[in-house]
């Protein structure tokens, strides 16, 4: 048991500091709303970087000249050679034979370790030949090769040195001269791309005069065009280009001699390109470190057992360590583009390069400095070559015992498992920032080892998991060609790895998907995807591995559809896994897309049924991937269209219908984009249906407009007299209600902060009848819509267009607009003899009719000034698009002039002031080059693949700059709370005048709230919300909702205020929007249609909405019938409660623990309970009666025997047990109240009046405090009270009046 006396704390502390923690510990258990990647994030694919990695044209050594110059027996003039001299070529000792019989024995042989390397080349050898002979020679080999390399190999022993002129020698037909022979000459007959092998003294010579002989050739070029038209064998200059692509590799510097060291071959150099393991064991026992080894002799190391080919010897395995030394000595040390051209371009060029490399060292330990061209760095001292010394140590150790004994076994070397460890220890702090990891050339040599290819792959799935630059690193090493040939593996435990590595390449370069369906890799994923007992993690990857393949590219979607990807992709589609769902629709759309025999098998298949199901999906990413596989199924670009087509498309149309009210903007981009295509489909169609309703709304103007109060009687005689909407309300469910309705939306719904208000786009958007009368029966009788269910198809179709563009996501609203100009233009075009010119950068269209032509889809740029301000100006700003569409010529001579001389309330169909006559041919001209919108849906998600996706995220790692931040949010949180409850004890009895903040706002203030920790409160007026620093006094700033201009702001909530907070917004027309960033550099979050069926009332109460944090719950009313609640995980509609009442709902109280209890009041002054856990015609339980104005403010207390308080604007507040009808206590307070507040955790209530006074009152209806001026000498008298709000700990009033003044009142610090 703790001792408090002994600790010297006492029991209040340790209750202080337990409570501290129960609170932090409540923050971090509470959901954070809307912060999923994409709301986070921006709807857009990665940047595209141009790959490097891929070789333009792969290259092959078709051609090796093979010219000797010895003439065995007779020394050149010139040297001067040690006794005893290196005697050895090709490993042959010239001296045993005749010099004829050696000579041939050194070609042999030299050709024969050549084509260790190249065994499919052409080999000619040239012994002490002629200049003729090395001329035919060339010529003969540049001819049969063609465009490939050749390669010239010259031993110039048995001549003199090469000239400062830039000869070499060979011999006259008797051997009684020496020719010299020019390298200008050579370069002529050999021609490009070649490679060039001196193996002489003084060589580096012959580097030098061949890189002047390739300037002077360029100069000759430049000055002489005609030269550059001549032939390549026959033309004494081939082009610059060719000379630039020619490799060389000398085996000592201009000025130095080769070594004679008698225990090494006289062509050391040659021995080292061509024999590299032979001469790196002889090396190796002439250095002191070999007496590590005892009993080690140049004879012993000749009897290395094994094969070079055979990894499992030890001949094998140390060619192996020597191929991976060497490679990665060259990927760390060499550029990016040199390392391509020399060591991935060509087979035999990257072998003859990663053994000069060890030439370089051993000849440098002779005083002789290797020369290429093009220039490589030193590498002779790497740190790798150790590795290498370490390996032949262990290796060499077991050599006396393995030539010993033929029973004992060969330990293989640790190298590479060391390698691999310390990749893993680069992978434990890797980053983009740090040196890449010099293993990685190790590990893709690894991978041809059985042993070791578990772990390298994981290891290599890893590195690639670090982002975009791993994946781009790894394929310019060289990875692509060994996991491609992995994929012909069957072994099971590889299926994991492999599927997410190829997720990772075909995220960062989906080019690969070509070279996948040529070697029959997408079988491989199919069989992944297909198998069910293969993790869902694993399947998605492999979905969206075949979804690359299949994306835009023909062969990959006819690979894959033989493989039976729809089938495999509908039979999963059930799967419990968001994403795997999310991919597969993904897939399905990217197969059919523009691919009339997958559509036709997902037609057999059901899969436009199958998909439907998801549309209700609770993952808002798998319901967009499912309209979006649902808009490619009917986006048939065929010239030839059956009935059956059209059926299954308009059947795929009016299931789509039912996404229109989703709450993710996502899903409504995508439905945008699939109606889209089906308006371009039914082109001639949709504008007969859209003249049919212009002709309804042009009868229903006749009738006066009128607005509804709230008595029920008024609003039916309302609603049967068909009359016209109030301005002031955006009806959106109008769209979609019974055409016997005849409600429309009305005009303008557009963003007022970017001054866009009347145009022609809105005109023909919001001025289009939102419902059809029973008139619009008649469209079955209308030879242009095939039949009445068809007609209302096209209407239902068209109404939800209508209602998308007055989306509040503003991409949402413009990509619908376009569509629905589309239709306009078409309409006005089809219905008049003779029409105006339309503007082409505000509306265009497409084919008229889908049975007799094909669809037009050209790609372009979107009109970026169709919209219009009242004043006639374009505007642009402040509008974002991710759709792409045509821009039509434009024509200066009519411009589309008259959409600025109407008023906001123009009809569509309306014609300009001003008309110019055009041809009708050339108006069916430009409706033709119209085309659909698109999104960046797909790219972003496949954006996830490139991300990493093994780490932690941010708000997981303990260690993140984010998980910080949280921290201390929870314990600022859990300070204020504390530091509120000695306010709230004292409330009761205290008074509350005390004004701590007064200011002017901008606007009269709608609504009020306080931040619950953080001191500033947000104030809104009609389309403002502005940020006002009550302690300091300060405003910190001020952003713009977007709503229409004849709406207002009525709601306003903080979400997630326990840490990463956001500002939602609700207006009158049902829009929430959502803001993040709302004090500076402000972003829109989301935004959605809370209500869409607003009904116009005189008094109404506009968006009233309720927000659970703790559930994640949005309760949504006001001038409705009905309280939706909407889930912010899944962004969609849950619930549909009836209020049974006649009015508005004012106000919504929720038990957030037991989330049952919802208790709603109403502009008819009665307070009705609902349970959510009941069906609609039973949820509501109780309704309470005894308000006879209307209610302003419904209270839940906390606790388990919290009473409901309610108050209207009569001035009586009641007090209600949820178990019984009658109130159990009434106060009666002064009339005429206009806002009222209860704080939710302290004894106090705040009333506000039109007659300019705050009256302060607590539960017992004890008067504390009356406010009726500004304090200070001579304070004015406040403006009547617009609003009022509580803090939610603290004890501070905040109010807003019709004056604009906002002002904070608090508690005074003494007690009363």
């Amino acid at each position: 048991m703790l001792n408090l006396t002994q600790s010297g704390t006492s029991e209040a502390d340790v209750i202080t500091e337990l409570c501290d923690e129960e609170d932090e510990l409540f923050d971090w258990h509470l959901p954070v709303a809307f912060n999923e990647l994409r709301h986070r994030e921006k709807i857009e694919g990665s940047t595209k970087v141009t790959q490097t990695w891929r070789m333009k044209e792969r290259m092959k050594t078709v051609s090796v000249a093979l010219v000797l110059c010895l003439n065995v027996g007779v020394d050149p003039p010139d040297v001067v050679k040690t006794s005893p001299c290196a005697r050895l070529e090709s490993w042959i000792d010239p001296t045993t034979s005749s010099p004829q019989k050696a000579l041939e024995a050194i070609g042999s042989n030299l050709q024969k370790q050549y084509e260790r390397w190249q065994p499919r080349a052409r080999y000619k050898q040239s012994l002490d030949p002629t200049v003729d002979e090395v001329k035919k020679l060339c010529s003969s080999l540049r001819r049969n090769a063609k465009e490939e390399r050749v390669l010239f190999h010259y031993n110039g022993h048995g001549v003199p040195k090469p000239t400062v002129n830039g000869e070499i020698w060979v011999f006259n037909k008797s051997y009684t001269q020496y020719i010299p022979l020019s390298v200008y000459d050579l370069q002529t007959w050999m021609g490009s791309p070649s490679i060039y092998v001196y193996d002489c003294s003084n060589a580096g010579i012959i580097v030098e005069s061949f890189k002047q002989f390739s300037v002077q050739r360029e100069h000759e070029m430049e000055s002489s065009s005609s030269m550059s038209g001549s032939q390549r064998f026959n033309s004494p200059a081939p082009s610059p280009s060719a000379v630039k692509n020619c490799i060389q590799l000398a085996a000592c510097g201009s000025t130095e001699f080769l070594p004679m060291n008698p225990e090494l071959p006289a062509d050391l150099f040659t021995s080292c390109l061509t024999t590299p393991i032979k001469i790196a064991l002889k090396w190796y026992v002439l250095q002191n470190t070999s007496k590590l080894v005892p009993n080690l002799t140049a004879e012993l190391v000749d009897k290395v057992p094994g094969q070079l080919n055979d990894r499992r010897t030890m001949l094998g395995e140390l060619n192996w360590i020597f191929t991976a030394i060497t490679d990665t000595i060259a990927w760390n040390t060499l550029p990016r583009d040199l390392f391509q051209k020399l060591f991935r371009q060509d087979l035999l060029v990257a072998s003859l390069f990663r053994n000069f490399l060890l030439a370089e060292r051993i000849m440098r330990s002779y005083n002789c400095t290797p020369v290429s061209g093009p220039k490589l760095p030193p590498t002779y001292q790497h740190p790798m070559w150790q590795a290498w010394d370490l390996a032949l140590d262990l290796c060499l150790r077991q050599l006396p015992r393995l030539l010993e004994d033929d029973g004992s076994t060969f330990q293989h070397s640790p190298f590479f498992t060391e390698q691999l460890t310390a990749f893993q220890v680069w992978l434990t702090y890797g980053s983009e920032t740090r040196n890449p990891p010099e293993q990685l050339p190790i590990v893709l040599q690894v991978l041809l080892s059985q042993v070791h290819r578990l772990r390298a792959l994981d290891l290599l799935g890893r590195f690639l998991d670090l982002g975009p630059w791993a994946v781009s690193l790894a394929l310019s090493v060289g990875i692509f060609p060994y996991v491609l040939k992995l994929l012909q593996s069957s072994a099971r435990e590889l299926r994991p790895l492999l599927v997410f590595i190829w997720a990772k390449i075909l995220s960062v370069d989906s080019s690969c998907q070509a070279d996948l369906v040529k070697d029959n890799g997408h079988k491989y994923f199919l069989a992944v995807l297909a198998d069910p007992y293969m993790p869902a993690e694993h399947r998605t990857m492999a979905a969206f591995v075949l979804s690359m393949i299949v994306n835009d590219y023909r062969q990959g979607q006819e690979a894959a559809l033989q493989g039976n990807v729809i089938s495999v992709c509908l039979e999963q589609l059930a799967d419990t896994n968001d994403s795997l769902r999310q991919w597969l629709a993904l897939c399905l759309g990217k197969v059919w897309t523009s691919f009339d025999n997958a559509r036709w098998c997902g037609v057999r298949d059901s899969a436009h049924e199958k998909l439907a199901k998801m549309l209700t999906d609770p993952t808002p990413e798998v319901r967009a991937a499912t309209v979006y596989a649902l808009g490619t199924f009917i986006n048939n670009n065929s010239s030839e269209r059956s009935d059956h087509a059209n059926n299954i498309d308009l059947g795929v149309g009016m299931t789509l219908a039912s996404v229109g009210q989703d709450g993710n903007p996502l899903v409504r981009k995508e439905l945008v984009v699939a109606f889209g295509y089906l308006v371009t489909q039914f082109e001639s169609q949709f504008a007969t249906v859209a003249t049919q309703l212009m002709e309804e709304e042009r009868q229903k103007d006749k009738a006066v407009p009128i607005v509804a109060a709230e008595a029920p009687e008024n609003f039916a005689s309302v609603m049967s007299s068909g009359m016209k909407r109030s301005s002031s309300r955006t009806s959106v469910k109008s769209l979609l209600t019974s055409t016997s309705s005849g409600q429309q939306p009305s005009p303008g719904n557009t963003s007022f902060c970017s001054s866009i208000s009347s145009m022609d786009s809105t005109s023909s958007v919001d001025s289009m009848p939102g419902a059809s009368d029973p008139r619009s029966k008649r469209a079955g009788s209308n030879p242009s819509i095939p039949g009445l269910s068809f007609s209302n198809i096209y209407i239902m179709v068209w109404k939800t267009l209508l209602q998308l563009a007055i989306d509040p996501v503003n991409e949402v609203a413009d990509m619908a607009k376009y569509i629905v100009n589309t239709i306009k233009l078409k309409a006005t075009t089809t219905s008049k003899p003779s029409q105006m010119i339309p503007n082409p950068v505000m509306t265009h269209s497409a084919p008229a009719s889908p049975s007799n032509r094909p669809v037009n889809t050209a790609q372009g740029t979107p009109p970026q000034n169709y919209l219009y301000d009242e004043s006639g100006r374009p505007v642009t700003s402040g509008i974002k698009r991710d759709f792409s569409s045509p821009r039509l010529p434009s024509s200066t001579s009519s411009p589309y002039t008259y959409s600025t001389q109407f008023s906001r309330n123009r009809k569509i169909f309306d014609k300009g002031p001003s008309q110019v006559e055009e041809k009708e041919e050339e108006v069916a001209n430009r409706i033709k080059q119209s085309s659909v919108v698109s999104t960046e849906f797909f790219p972003w998600c496949c954006k996830h693949f490139a991300q990493p996706l093994m780490r932690l995220s941010d708000e997981q790692d303990p260690e993140s700059f984010p998980h910080h931040e949280r921290q201390y949010h929870f314990k600022r949180n859990a300070h204020v709370r504390n530091e509120a409850k000695e306010e709230q004890m004292r409330a009761g009895f205290n008074r509350l005048d005390d004004q701590v903040f007064v200011n002017r706002n901008q606007g009269i203030p709608s609504v009020i709230k306080f931040h619950p920790y953080e001191s500033f409160m947000a104030v809104a007026d009609r389309e403002m919300v502005s940020f006002w620093n009550w302690e300091q006094g300060t405003k910190l700033g001020s952003i713009c909702n977007e709503n229409p201009k004849h709406t207002k702001i009525t709601s306003v909530e903080f979400l997630n205020a326990h840490d990463d907070t956001l500002m939602l917004t609700g207006s009158d027309d049902g829009a929430v929007r959502i803001w993040r960033n709302y004090l500076d550099n402000v972003e829109m979050v989301t935004a959605f249609q809370a209500l869409s069926d607003m009904i116009p009332l005189s008094r109404g109460s506009g968006l009233v909405i309720d927000w659970e944090q703790e559930s994640g719950m949005l309760l949504a009313s006001g001038d409705v019938r009905t309280i939706k609640i909407w889930d912010s995980r899944s962004e969609t509609k849950l619930q549909d409660i009836p209020t049974g009442a006649d009015s508005c709902v004012t106000s919504l109280a929720s038990d957030s623990v037991g989330r049952s209890l919802l208790i709603a009041g109403c502009g008819d002054g009665t307070v009705r309970l609902f349970d959510r856990r009941l069906g609609p015609t039973e949820c509501r339980v109780m309704t309470l009666r005894e308000h006879n104005h209307r209610v302003l403010k419904v209270h839940l207390q906390k606790g388990s025997e919290g009473k409901i308080v309610s108050t209207s604007n009569g001035g009586d507040v009641r007090f209600w047990d949820p178990r019984f009808t009658e109130s159990v206590r009434v106060l009666n307070l002064q009339q005429g109240l206009t806002a009222v507040d209860m704080h939710k955790l302290a004894d106090v209530i705040a009333c506000g009046s039109m007659n300019q006074y705050i009256g302060i009152y607590n539960q017992s209806g004890d008067s504390l405090s009356t406010i009726k001026y500004h304090e200070g000498f001579l304070g004015q008298r406040i403006g009547a009270i617009s609003c009022l709000a509580f803090h939610p700990y603290k004890v501070k009033l905040a109010a807003g009046g019709s004056d604009s003044f906002i002002s904070v009142y608090s508690t005074s610090m003494k007690r009363s």
